[in-house]
């Protein structure tokens, strides 16, 4: 059974027009469901409003300001612990490289220009493989397909940058 404009009508307290009264009137006698939360209406809003103890608001800015100083802590604690186990796992993993360095810098010094000199070379060439392929794959690749990739590379671009904005709006609500 459809309860969505009932609901809606029974939980906003909002005026209702003489052709939506008769409406609800009659639903109301055949779902139980939606009577039970017209009861329940009605008895949230004949209970008595109780007005909250003095200094209530005092008391409830100072806890506030209690967790978010506790939050605040934790948090610093956390990245503490995160930077120096970090800085402590690095010492860890590059202590042998250091000392082998400190004691025999002439190895290091060819053994780095031997990889300058590798990384340099394997970039030449892979850079020659990509224009033979770029040259070769317009014959072989249909425009069709070229179409597809560059329609699926734009959505995924989109997608990225609707992500982005998503994660980085600020947060609406109560603010610091």
């Amino acid at each position: 059974m459809n309860h969505q404009p009932f609901e809606e009508w029974l939980l906003n307290d909002k005026n209702l027009t003489p052709a939506e009264t008769r409406e609800l009137d009659l639903h109301l006698r055949t779902c139980t469901h939606c009577t039970a939360l017209s009861a329940t209406g009605l008895a949230l809003r004949s209970a008595p409003v109780v007005a909250p103890a003095a200094g209530f608001t005092l008391r409830f800015q100072q806890r506030l300001a209690a967790q978010k100083i506790a939050e605040r802590r934790r948090k610093l604690w956390g990245m503490t612990v995160l930077v120096v186990g970090g800085v402590g796992l690095l010492g860890w993993f590059t202590a042998p490289y250091l000392m082998a360095f400190f004691n025999a810098p002439v190895e290091w010094v060819t053994v780095a220009i031997g990889y300058f000199l590798f990384i340099v070379t394997s970039l030449q060439a892979l850079t020659e493989v990509m224009v033979v392929l770029l040259r070769m794959a317009p014959d072989f690749i249909p425009p069709y397909v070229w179409m597809v990739l560059a329609s699926t590379m734009t959505g995924i671009g989109l997608l990225w940058t609707i992500s982005i904005w998503q994660f980085s709006r600020t947060p609406q609500g109560v603010s610091a």
